[in-house]
């Protein structure tokens, strides 16, 4: 069970993974061993996952943003195998959703440009055997960036 301070941690965090204990102590008013204690058992626990920095995609060339949505023509389990491999092996694609409704999986890609879009499109997803449809929206720009969760 979380309690207010520990959801405290976790928010500090969040915004700010490079906080050490002792930062972490003054912000929630414990001691630096007490914050370094809660740290590990929040990550022992899992409710942190891992710490990563966030690049910027236009800085390293990734100028077109999509979010592409697929359509499977038939849902049995080696379909559902080799569609979830070929996502895994795309480093374009950065995030996998699985959906109700008509498509069957959400899709985030970062490409270089236009052309790279339209290659993973007709070139990868299209001509695989379980896929029928792709549809994809080109983001034009993004106004909330991803946000913390809230705690």
């Amino acid at each position: 069970m979380l309690d207010q301070t520990d959801k405290n941690l976790l928010s500090a965090l969040q915004n700010d993974a490079h906080l050490t204990a002792q930062q972490l102590g003054e912000q929630l008013n414990l001691s630096t061993s007490q914050a370094g204690r809660r740290r590990q058992r929040l990550e022992a626990e899992g409710y942190i996952q891992n710490y990563a920095a966030k690049i910027d995609p236009i800085r390293v060339g990734l100028t077109v943003q999509a979010f592409v949505q697929v359509q499977l023509s038939t849902h049995g389990p080696n379909q559902s195998t080799s569609i979830n491999r070929l996502f895994s092996l795309r480093p374009e694609i950065t995030s996998v959703w699985t959906l109700t409704g008509d498509a069957d999986y959400l899709l985030r890609v970062y490409c270089e440009d236009l052309s790279a879009l339209n290659r993973l499109i007709h070139e990868v997803l299209l001509p695989h055997e379980a896929v029928s449809r792709v549809q994809s929206q080109i983001v034009m720009d993004q106004l909330k960036r991803d946000a913390p969760l809230p705690t």
